[in-house]
């Protein structure tokens, strides 16, 4: 008892400090919603309970910012799972040139998101853009394509670049997971005549099968409250057709000036997410139990 009582003591200063960080800012947020708090109104603030939900759901386009950020987060997180988990095979084995190469795979993530946003929004720019320039050079588009400006475009490109910007968590995970799997179990499957796809699917993917799921569990929750890239490109545009629930809450305060409402759109991605993560870990749960 009394050791446990010495641990509690070490971590009580820590817990403090996150409590103050995390659950004070979140816990006012969530009371924030509940109010009527503008840059027009910071004086007379009022209780006015779902008043502010009320006018987010009301919103006719608000069911598309939910299946924008749905699309959003699925796209982004499959292919940057499946593109990860093959760059990170390839960095496994060695040869000649690895360390550059993994250079060039991890080169991304020492950017900042919104950085990235401003670069490929240059490099896909519908008039002077890079890639335009070089797809008409090669004779492959005749006349340049407004990645962005375009609503069936728009999505697609936020999307290609943020999967592109993603690769490396995603790489660098399952890469540690892989190198801890041990050789006998590579081995012992040789000798029973075990081929390449067959060690893959019964020996890897079940043996770093808890790091996958961590993984894609923090990489979905970073991926919807991750505004940059798409406002660093698009701002949610053109017409809404990019806007996801993070960027909507970005757009509320900035252009609207309301602090609740924006309050209200935090409020509604946390309680997606907190379903999300129950449904998630239960199913994996059952998933890895079944197994």
């Amino acid at each position: 008892m009394k050791r446990r009582k010495f641990i509690f003591f070490l971590l009580l200063p820590t817990l403090l400090l996150i409590s103050f960080i995390i659950l004070y800012p979140t816990i006012s947020g969530v009371m924030l919603s509940f109010k009527n708090y503008s840059l027009y109104n910071f004086q007379n603030i009022e209780w006015v309970g779902f008043e502010n939900f009320k006018a987010i759901f009301s919103d006719p386009f608000y069911i598309n910012t939910i299946w924008n950020t749905l699309e959003w987060v699925l796209f982004s997180v499959f292919f940057q799972l499946i593109l990860g988990f093959i760059l990170a095979l390839l960095m496994k084995e060695p040869f000649k040139g690895r360390g550059i190469y993994a250079g060039l795979v991890f080169y991304p993530w020492a950017i900042s998101g919104f950085a990235i946003g401003l670069i490929w929004s240059w490099l896909l720019n519908g008039q002077f853009g890079v890639l335009n320039d070089i797809l008409m050079k090669i004779g492959i588009i005749e006349e340049n394509i407004s990645f962005l400006s375009d609503p069936s475009l728009a999505m697609f490109s936020v999307i290609l670049v943020n999967v592109w910007y993603g690769i490396p968590f995603f790489a660098i995970m399952i890469l540690a997971a892989l190198q801890s799997v041990p050789d006998s179990l590579y081995d012992a499957a040789e000798i029973d005549g075990a081929g390449y796809f067959t060690k893959l699917f019964n020996i890897t993917i079940p043996y770093i099968k808890p790091t996958l799921i961590n993984t894609i569990l923090l990489r979905t929750i970073w991926v919807m409250n991750f505004p940059d890239i798409i406002y660093g490109m698009t701002r949610g545009g053109p017409a809404g057709s990019t806007e996801i629930l993070a960027v909507k809450m970005i757009n509320t305060v900035f252009y609207e000036s309301d602090y609740s409402k924006a309050a209200a759109h935090g409020v509604v991605i946390i309680s997606i997410l907190f379903i999300y993560t129950i449904m998630y870990l239960k199913l994996s749960s059952k998933r890895e139990f079944s197994l």
